[in-house]
């Protein structure tokens, strides 16, 4: 089985997964935590889905496509709260999340 098909949502899945991370850490030291409470929620979601994509499509699963839906689904909607905040961590975020949900909906298609 080779995984080379999938080298590239792979890639953006596994960076997705740490500009989250790193976005949800960040959030947590923002003066009004209140406002970012609902990217750092989203932010770790779409860490542990993104993860779980990886982790199915290195398996060459049958569902790998299912999972890889509902990441760019997932990805889609963290990218969009994440660019809506001024903050760096925010911004980067969004951009790995938009990328991630484009080549996860790619693979799908």
């Amino acid at each position: 089985m080779s995984i080379q098909k999938y080298k590239e949502c792979i890639e953006a899945c596994n960076i997705c997964a740490v500009y989250c991370d790193n976005c949800a850490t960040s959030c947590l030291q923002e003066p009004n935590l209140e406002n970012m409470a609902e990217c750092v929620r989203l932010d770790i979601q779409c860490a542990q889905i993104c993860r779980l994509a990886v982790a199915f499509m290195a398996q060459g699963s049958e569902y790998a496509q299912d999972i890889c839906q509902l990441c760019a689904d997932i990805c889609q909607k963290c990218g969009d709260e994440c660019g809506q905040h001024e903050a760096e961590h925010c911004q980067e975020c969004a951009q790995a999340c938009h990328r991630c949900a484009s080549l996860c909906a790619s693979m799908v298609a």
